[in-house]
Parts: structure tokens; C-alpha cells; sequence
């Protein structure tokens, strides 16, 4: 009894549900409509080719062909644009109250005249002018001028004469003089007068400005 029972409810709600699936497929058949016509000048009557067919808040739409004329499947009361280049947008709604399934349209569109400034157009006095702002004209350097200016080797001696030493160049010479005081320890350093490189290391830093009063 149980199980013939639950067989009857199994039944009974198949049935419904097919019948409230039937129902919705005629309802959503019934809403369906072919939209179709063609889009005009409204001045001189033209056909408008490529134009946009758009149904709004649905992303989907069509174009006119080269005689204006388009077709697409949309559903009672939806919003549909029309646009195009150099014409004012248009829009239109579906009516709801639609009793067949198609629906034609002759839209026609407005220009939308642009107005541009205006652009004055002024020759050169003359030719000795123009040569003349031509050639005083300032090309920035590119990055290739630049890198060639700072490896310069005049500019890079000028510049070596005047800056401090560096940080690495400071610890360098640190450590050295720390090497040196170490290898050293516990007996007397010998005189450097006659080493011919100390004394370059001497015209070296004479020649970076180690010698110079810091202010």
C-alpha cells in the first residue's frame, strides 16, 4: 500500500510539472516576436546601411544591410535602439499588448550635425623665415646623444676633479690603509720615498682632490 502510494505521488507530480512546463514554453512562444523592416533618411528617404539594431539590457543586436533592411527575434516589450554614425539614436518598445508573433517597423533617422572649430591656416612670411625658425629649432637629445655625453672622457676627468669619492671608493681606501696598519704591527713601516708605487698612488689621489680642504 506504502510503496503504490508513493507511486501515485510520483505520478501526480510529473503531471503537473509537465503541465507547468507546457505552460511555460507556450507562455515564452507567445512573447516571442519577429522584428523586421528597414531604416531610412528622414529627409530624403535613403536607406541607411550598417546600421545598429540593439535590444537594450540584453546584449544582442544586428546590423541593416546595404538597403537598410533587418531582422531579428526579440520579446514583447523589450526596448530596442537604433543607431548610427552621423544620426541621432532612436528608441522604440515592443508593445506587450502584441497579438501576432511579428512586427514591422520604417525608422527613420535625424542627422546629428556636428560642428568641428574652426582651423585658420597661416603661411610663413617667407622663405628666409622659415628657414631661419627651422634651423634655430631645439631637438632634445635622444638617449643615444646622452649616453655618448657622459662617457665623454673630457667630461669624465672635469667631473672625476671636482666630485668627493664615493662610498665604494671610501671603504676601498679604508680597508687598505687597515691592511696596511695590520701587516705592520709590531715593527717599524718602511719608508715609502723611494716606492715608485706609493708614489702613484699619491699622484692619484693628489689628482682626485684627496688633498683639498673639505669646507
Amino acid at each position: 500500500m506504502k510503496k503504490f502510494l508513493q507511486y501515485t505521488l510520483t505520478v501526480i507530480i510529473l503531471v503537473l510539472s509537465h503541465r507547468s512546463y507546457a505552460q511555460l514554453v507556450n507562455s515564452f512562444q507567445d512573447s516571442v516576436v519577429q522584428l523586421y523592416g528597414v531604416i531610412m533618411t528622414a529627409d530624403s528617404l535613403r536607406a541607411v546601411p550598417a546600421a545598429s539594431v540593439i535590444v537594450e539590457d540584453k546584449g544582442r543586436g544586428t546590423l541593416t544591410n546595404e538597403q537598410g533592411v533587418f531582422s531579428i527575434v526579440v520579446l514583447k516589450g523589450d526596448k530596442i535602439r537604433f543607431s548610427c554614425i552621423g544620426f541621432k539614436d532612436k528608441t522604440i518598445s515592443i508593445p506587450h499588448n502584441l497579438e501576432s508573433n511579428q512586427y514591422s517597423v520604417i525608422q527613420l533617422m535625424v542627422n546629428d550635425t556636428a560642428y568641428l572649430p574652426a582651423t585658420i591656416l597661416r603661411p610663413r612670411p617667407s622663405r628666409s623665415q622659415f628657414e631661419r625658425d627651422f634651423v634655430n629649432t631645439h631637438v632634445p637629445a635622444d638617449e643615444i646623444e646622452i649616453a655618448r655625453e657622459n662617457t665623454d672622457e673630457a667630461k669624465r676627468k672635469a667631473l672625476l676633479s671636482v666630485l668627493p669619492p664615493d662610498g665604494q671608493e671610501a671603504v676601498n681606501m679604508q680597508l687598505r690603509q687597515q691592511a696596511q696598519k695590520y701587516y705592520y704591527l709590531g715593527q717599524q713601516p718602511p719608508v715609502n720615498i723611494l716606492n715608485p708605487l706609493a708614489w702613484a698612488d699619491f699622484i692619484k689621489a693628489w689628482k682626485r682632490g684627496d688633498f683639498k680642504k673639505k669646507n
